[in-house]
């Protein structure tokens, strides 16, 4: 098992998929069934429930009922542990066969990209955790390899397909990010989405220069439709998404 001070000492890049040893036997004084999908999954329960900023190791073993020195006996970080949830919730997105008979690439794109987006609500703790680590997971891989070939189908030339995924899925991470802090926000107050947006209005409208502002805003709002919050979300998101579609489709028309 690693020591705290080796811990400290790991080089930078590096990932817990790396690791060549072999996984440690359960020892005679070892809890029984303790294994890392079982301490994989307390995890993302504990990060759902009270975030990343409260999460740490004599925490989930607390939470679990076993020693802190029991769940280093199957990682050896707590980065460790991290990355292994955040694979996991990588593995919870259905994925489409790009390469299947009749597929169109514009469905896929927006079904993945909903998908994404729903994690990313689902997991707000996961946002901070995306490029912090190398994410080279089986779910991850998986992942990037169906938006690799979705984007590959859309006929964009070779050297704008990584501009095409980044401009899709910076997006959709984007919006995901914002949008699951602000369910955790009013989830944390109590509040509905609509009773928190419309306090908030409230709030905005008593600052200086504020009325005019949303007098202005209104008008958008309006145009663009919904009864509710939750309705207006979704369809900004669906038309950001088809501007991001009719974007690819020029770019392939011009190629």
């Amino acid at each position: 098992m690693v020591s705290a001070a080796d811990r400290t000492k790991r080089p930078a890049v590096t990932s817990v998929w790396l690791e060549s040893r072999a996984p440690r036997g359960r020892r005679a004084d070892q809890p029984s069934g303790l294994d890392r999908e079982r301490i994989t999954a307390a995890t993302v329960r504990l990060l759902d429930a009270e975030g990343l900023a409260k999460f740490s190791m004599r925490r989930l073993a607390a939470e679990m009922g076993v020693t802190a020195m029991s769940v280093y006996w199957y990682v050896d970080t707590k980065d460790d542990l991290l990355e292994l949830a955040l694979d996991s919730i990588y593995g919870e997105m259905p994925l489409p066969d790009p390469d299947g008979e009749g597929a169109d690439w514009r469905d896929q794109l927006r079904g993945v990209a909903a998908a994404y987006r729903a994690l990313l609500i689902a997991h707000p703790w996961i946002s901070s955790l995306v490029g912090t680590y190398l994410n080279i997971g089986p779910h991850a891989l998986a992942f990037a390899g169906t938006v690799h070939r979705i984007i590959r189908n859309t006929g964009l030339p070779l050297n704008w397909q990584t501009a095409g995924t980044s401009a899709v899925f910076q997006f959709v991470y984007g919006h995901g990010t914002v949008e699951g802090q602000f369910r955790r926000r009013c989830a944390d107050t109590g509040m509905t989405l609509d009773d928190f947006y419309e306090e908030a209005m409230g709030a905005t409208r008593a600052i200086p220069g504020g009325e005019k502002l949303l007098d202005e805003a209104e008008k958008i709002m309006e145009a663009r439709g919904g009864d509710t919050v939750e309705e207006r979300l979704d369809r900004d998101f669906d038309h950001a998404l088809e501007l991001m579609i009719a974007g690819i489709e020029t770019m392939v028309a011009r190629a």
